[in-house]
């Protein structure tokens, strides 16, 4: 099993703090959901049906060509490794670790390079797989530099695959959505392409479980075939609908997670933590001593996200004025201890 944020009851067994006491910054999803509007009670009787509207929301609020709705990005990044020839799948360091771990386990040879030597290293590959921004570092590519190396895979029947999760809150977005899908890889668009997005984190909807991969078909009808009929359940595709036709939402939300990302980053810069990267969602905190951070903040009921290789902490936004006091007072203790 691999770690990820969020592990709650763990957390609170391992350090005897019940779970209701928990202030949880491990998981990078928004703190303000999108208030879904109650669901009709058709939803939880019949099962839901493709031509319900949800796709074309999709393609509406990504500017999309196509749109596979999905239970959850993550079917996608475990069935697309499937829909290949075992090959070589270049996947950047550090990364998501789900990306890595799904192109092995279906019998590719995962090669790993630094963001800043991507283009070199995909050489070679048939498959790159990356974040934009990046989990957990907030390492952005350029639209430029991803539709150039788009071109290079296709030389060679190779796809890019760019997982675009923390990508709605960024106020100059650089998305593919737009051209995934397009057949061709000149001007108007990449055929060889799958942008992935998810309603769980800017909506803050992760419970709901809905995705999308944004593809050309030839790549979609075997994803859907893989992933099976009714993947995804109807009170979800009701919520989804709602959240991605809510504009006036979506400004408030972006703005009020740029407005918060940058509170916590200022957090940061006043317990003398040192630099840290990220998106609107998250900072990222590249520390020696990041375990002990972690243990400190995890025995005050704070949970982080830890990573081992190399050493650091993603850090989560709070949702409400006292847990911000909360972090800030925890923050203190750490510059006393």
């Amino acid at each position: 099993m691999l770690e990820h944020g969020g592990r709650l009851l763990a957390a609170a067994a391992r350090f005897g703090i019940a779970p209701g006491d928990w202030l949880d910054l491990s998981t990078g999803i928004a703190p303000c959901a999108y208030p879904v509007p109650p669901i009709p009670a058709a939803a939880w009787q019949r099962l839901p049906e493709d031509d319900d509207g949800l796709a074309a929301a999709a393609c509406r609020y990504y500017g999309a060509p196509r749109a596979l709705p999905l239970p959850g990005s993550q079917a996608a990044i475990q069935a697309l490794p499937r829909l290949r020839p075992p090959g070589i799948a270049l996947v950047t360091e550090p990364s998501y670790a789900e990306y890595a771990a799904a192109w092995s386990a279906a019998g590719h040879t995962v090669r790993r390079c630094d963001a800043a030597a991507l283009a070199q290293a995909a050489a070679g590959a048939d498959a790159v797989i990356l974040g934009n921004p990046n989990n957990p570092t907030g390492q952005r590519f350029s639209r430029m530099a991803l539709r150039d190396l788009a071109r290079q895979l296709d030389a060679r029947g190779g796809w890019l695959i760019v997982d675009e999760a923390f990508a709605d809150a960024e106020q100059e977005s650089e998305s593919l959505a737009d051209v995934a899908g397009s057949e061709g890889v000149g001007n108007q668009g990449a055929g060889n392409l799958v942008v992935l997005r998810s309603l769980g984190k800017f909506f803050g909807l992760a419970g709901a479980r809905v995705g999308f991969a944004i593809a050309s078909d030839a790549i979609l009808a075997p994803l859907a075939e893989a992933i099976g009929p009714w993947a995804l359940a109807h009170p979800s595709r009701h919520a989804a609908r709602a959240a991605l036709a809510d504009g006036a939402w979506q400004a408030a939300q972006r703005a009020r997670l740029q407005c918060d990302s940058a509170r916590l980053q200022g957090l940061l810069a006043a317990a003398g933590l040192g630099e840290s990267s990220g998106t609107a969602l998250f900072r990222y905190l590249p520390r020696a001593d990041a375990r002990d951070l972690h243990e400190f903040f995890a025995r005050q009921g704070i949970l982080l996200r830890y990573f081992a290789r190399p050493a650091a902490l993603r850090i989560g936004l709070p949702g409400v004025e006292a847990d911000w006091q909360r972090l800030a007072a925890t923050f203190e203790l750490w510059k006393k201890r």
